[in-house]
């Protein structure tokens, strides 16, 4: 964890460093230099997702997001299962709602693990067009809790506690938008899980997210993320979660068409339980539909 800050905080500091060398001091102190309106750089990534990931994007004033994630079954399961289309499928229906554009919170229900989600998310940080601000950052606590009954392990419960049901994320978003066209962002993120799954595996584990948003069209635009585990944290066999979309923007929607090979949709189900890769055609198809109601 303290790669992960230390690594945030030279990010943050080096923006903030070539943020001051476009500034003549000489100007300011002479009263000759005019100090630009701070707008604020907005669209950034056009979703709250850039795919599985979340973006530094908070939903406006009084928005609420409806959310639709659908991912289908993998891609080599073969003709007969029409290539994943048949198979099995995994499906996450969200709320998420802000009332002052830089608080978020968020409620969501999963088909994959019966899984229960709630998270907040806040704007720390907002780039400004005038440079002042050279970054973007929010911050995003969610827990999770999974719902599957019956599972047993050598005839025993797996769940003997409420408690090992649950597993939560912190994430530092940090994102910037280059230009017109290219937006990247880095997301440092620990995952933890009450209960693991051998006894040697670590109740923490820390990944690091890499995105990427590029404008194709006024509505269309390709998008990538990354999920790379910065450290072994079990010993079941997991790979880094990978993603390669378009968005389509369409009045009030947004949606997100993609392939990944992630089977879950959340932070700790994408980052810690990726189980197929994309080198043996692990990946599947999959859409996000977002649709913004102002309240």
């Amino acid at each position: 964890m303290k790669k992960i800050l230390l690594l945030s905080f030279l990010i943050i500091s080096s923006a903030f460093t070539l943020s001051a060398q476009d500034i003549d001091p000489m100007a300011l102190l002479q009263g000759l230099a005019e100090t630009p309106k701070d707008e604020p750089v907005i669209a950034t990534f056009k979703a709250t997702r850039v795919i599985n990931q979340q973006t530094i994007e908070v939903g406006g004033t009084r928005s609420l997001d409806f959310r639709i994630h659908h991912h289908f079954g993998p891609f080599n399961s073969g003709a007969y299962d029409f290539w994943g289309i048949d198979g099995g499928a995994s499906i996450r229906l969200g709320l998420e709602y802000s009332y002052n554009g830089r608080l978020q919170f968020g409620l969501g229900r999963t088909s994959y693990e019966k899984q229960i989600d709630g998270f907040l998310k806040y704007r720390l940080l907002r780039q400004t067009k005038s440079g002042s601000m050279p970054i973007s950052v929010t911050l995003f606590s969610g827990a999770y809790r999974n719902g599957i009954k019956g599972l047993q392990i050598s005839g025993v419960d797996k769940f003997k506690y409420a408690s090992d049901r649950l597993s939560f994320v912190q994430q530092i978003i940090i994102a910037r938008k280059i230009d017109d066209k290219l937006s990247i962002q880095i997301t440092p993120t620990m995952v933890h899980y009450n209960l693991v799954e051998n006894l040697s595996d670590q109740n923490d584990a820390y990944f690091l997210g890499i995105a990427g948003r590029y404008k194709i069209s006024n509505r269309t635009a390709i998008t990538y993320e990354y999920g790379a585990k910065l450290l072994n944290y079990s010993e079941s066999k997991y790979y880094d979660s990978m993603g390669i979309g378009l968005d389509i923007e369409t009045g009030g929607h947004v949606f997100q068409m993609f392939l990944t090979n992630s089977f879950g949709m959340t932070e700790n189900q994408t980052f810690a339980r990726t189980n197929s890769t994309w080198a043996d055609r692990g990946f599947r198809l999959g859409f996000n539909v977002s649709r913004m109601f102002t309240l």
